[in-house]
């Protein structure tokens, strides 16, 4: 069976073309999606204490951290599967626990808005 963090680098993969970086020497657990024009993020996935998250449970879990609108964060970390982002800034990422209770749809439309966030194509239309 495909874990849901084997699912999503699948996902990532076909929809934007982009394969995960491990920047991180000898670390295999984070895993980072960037735009392939300008190198910016829109997605990491890694492997986090649960104690370091502040969360029940011995070990570690798969999170994703995404891009998103600052009301829309603000609404997310009520549930209980998101997070506020672990190393990113915490009033514009979200961390999704991945192996959660989550619809990987859900997971998917995250991963589409953080990548239409944190595109150039998308500033110059605001501008």
């Amino acid at each position: 069976m495909i874990s849901r963090r084997e699912t999503v680098i699948a996902h990532i993969k076909s929809e934007y073309s982009v394969s995960p970086e491990y920047l991180f020497e000898g670390d295999f657990d984070t895993a980072v999606f960037r735009h392939n024009d300008t190198k910016k993020w829109f997605g990491i996935i890694m492997k986090v204490k649960c104690s370091t998250l502040g969360i029940e449970g011995e070990g570690t879990v798969d999170v994703m951290n995404v891009k998103c609108d600052p009301l829309l964060v603000d609404i997310l970390v009520q549930r209980e599967s998101f997070l506020r982002a672990y190393h990113m800034n915490k009033r514009l990422w979200v961390s999704i626990l991945i192996d959660s209770e989550i619809e990987k749809g859900e997971i998917f439309e995250l991963i589409e808005q953080s990548f239409q966030l944190t595109d150039k194509k998308q500033k110059r239309k605001k501008q």
